[in-house]
């Protein structure tokens, strides 16, 4: 296969935005022919309704539910925990249960549209386990989070491969964030038999495994019997009611499996061999407001934000990943409107006494950037992550995820947010100064009209 720059350099460069491209391919879609956006099982198969009340079943709702129903000129659109370019939500989640009280022991499809699970498999001696390099047995929670792309590759054609992963990280967000609630420690695995387990699961090429989050612990015996793959493998189940494939996406997913990347844990960094306990600057209760609330701003009016709340904000987002392999991440935020805070351009980390790397009002430079979207203009910062990606699958997840500790800490602290997956790719990474590619913008600040006062 090949080397993750290459990688890099045939994927992210063919999926770019420029001025002539945008104006070439403005990207109109009929409605109409949206494919679903809900993956569901054959009736045969049994269900499990989660109860509100059961803490258990609390922790798994809320790693995917849906919290708001919008109405749009096509139609309701149910809005879910995480955000989603386009609102496509080319996501789904599987949990495998293993030695929980009350559950049986086996793999589930959760259903957030039905607020309940689908028993797909029941594990004897076999499981997820069994794909990931420590076979050990798992007593827990192991979640599998997939994307059927042609949700995203209907609209976005090509670029959707970035949108799949950056929702992928998303998704992986909103269950750290229920961990966080319910006070579980985890873990977060990339390297795994992705390849195996899509045959097994009978996913052929219409949908596609991106990451585990375990939430659990191995089982402690004196010799460690390694547990096995699936002995038998599941029906292909179609995540659509119809489908066009995309050789694209397709195959750059299969060549994401070389240039893996380090073991090292992301943003702040830590031991990888160890499950890791959430420490943000936010009371559980706090976070899981946060999460039904969490909506993605249409407009931002330009007021700033106070300097504590963005302190506060970069704290959260600046907490590590605990992967199993690592990306390089670099941050930086386009200061517009922060009181007592010099505008212009910063990069991370992020304190008091940041160093300004280009001092100046640059809100109609980004908004320009970003493909000419107000909320770039008006917010009070835009942050843009970048990296070397030494895996590209891997860091557009990554970057995800920190996009989505971003959107819970800005509702917490009552600051508008919104993911920004189109923009000028050349001019955007020229403005910053890196040679790095951009992955993803993420724009905070005030969704409120300021009060008017009378003579």
């Amino acid at each position: 296969m090949l080397p993750s720059s290459v990688i890099q350099n045939e994927y992210h460069e063919a999926t770019k935005h420029s001025l002539i491209s945008v104006q070439l391919d403005p990207n109109y879609v009929d409605a109409s022919t949206q494919p679903t956006a809900f993956k569901t099982y054959p009736h045969f198969f049994r269900r499990f309704p989660l109860n509100a009340d059961h803490p258990i079943h609390t922790f798994l709702a809320l790693t995917s539910a849906i919290t708001y129903q919008k109405q749009y000129r096509d139609g309701v659109h149910a809005l879910r925990v995480q955000p989603s370019a386009g609102a496509l939500y080319p996501t789904e989640l599987y949990v495998q249960i293993r030695g929980v009280e009350g559950l049986l022991d086996g793999l589930y499809h959760i259903e957030p549209q039905h607020e309940r699970l689908t028993l797909l498999y029941e594990l004897i001696d076999d499981g997820l386990e069994g794909y990931l390099a420590d076979q050990r047995l798992i007593q827990g929670f192991i979640f599998l989070v997939t994307c059927v792309y042609f949700r995203s590759s209907w609209k976005y054609k090509n670029r959707s491969l970035r949108y799949c992963f950056l929702d992928s990280g998303h998704q992986v967000g909103a269950i750290e964030a229920a961990a966080y609630v319910s006070h579980f420690p985890y873990q977060l695995q990339f390297d795994f038999d992705q390849l195996a387990l899509n045959d097994d699961l009978g996913f052929d090429t219409q949908e596609f495994a991106t990451a585990m989050v375990v939430v659990g612990e191995p089982k402690q015996t004196t010799r460690p019997k390694a547990v096995r793959r699936l002995r038998s493998p599941l029906p292909q189940v179609p995540g659509t009611d119809y489908f066009e494939p995309n050789r694209f996406i397709e195959s750059a997913y299969q060549e994401t499996f070389e240039g893996v990347g380090s073991r090292e844990w992301g943003v702040g960094g830590a031991d990888a061999s160890l499950f890791y306990q959430s420490a943000f600057p936010f009371t559980s209760d706090q976070w899981r407001e946060a999460i039904l609330q969490r909506r993605s701003a249409r407009r931002f009016y330009p007021n700033p934000i106070s300097h504590e709340a963005f302190l506060t904000l970069c704290e959260a987002f600046q907490q590590p990943i605990p992967s199993d392999l690592a990306e390089d991440l670099e941050i930086y935020a386009v200061v517009h409107r922060v009181a007592g805070l010099e505008p212009g351009l910063y990069q991370y980390p992020f304190h008091d006494h940041s160093l300004c790397l280009k001092p100046g009002e640059f809100h109609s430079q980004t908004g320009y950037l970003c493909i000419h979207q107000a909320i770039a203009r008006d917010c009070a910062v835009v942050f843009f992550i970048t990296s070397a990606c030494r895996n590209y699958r891997v860091a557009l997840q990554q970057a995800g995820i920190v996009g989505h500790r971003i959107y819970l800490a800005a509702t917490a602290l009552n600051i508008g947010c919104s993911g920004i997956g189109a923009y000028y790719d050349d001019e955007t990474q020229a403005f910053l100064g890196s040679d790095r590619p951009v992955l993803y913008a993420i724009a905070i600040g005030q969704t409120t009209a300021p009060k008017l006062v009378s003579a």
